[in-house]
């Protein structure tokens, strides 16, 4: 599988163990903060770079 810019909240929820629900809280609290630098963003999708800075995964 080809690994895409965005993960879906399935793949947030997956990565990080949580229910979808907890999961589509993360996503809207992510880009919640991406929307104040100035980011567009879209509804159930968050960067998959910045998901992964936020949570200490890669840099």
């Amino acid at each position: 599988m080809t690994e895409t810019s965005f993960m879906t909240v399935e793949e947030v929820a997956t990565e990080l163990r949580v229910s979808k629900s907890k999961a589509y809280q993360i996503v809207r609290d992510l880009n919640k903060e991406l929307k104040k630098q100035g980011y567009l963003t879209v509804a159930g999708r968050v960067s998959r770079t910045f998901f992964y800075k936020k949570v200490c995964y890669r840099e």
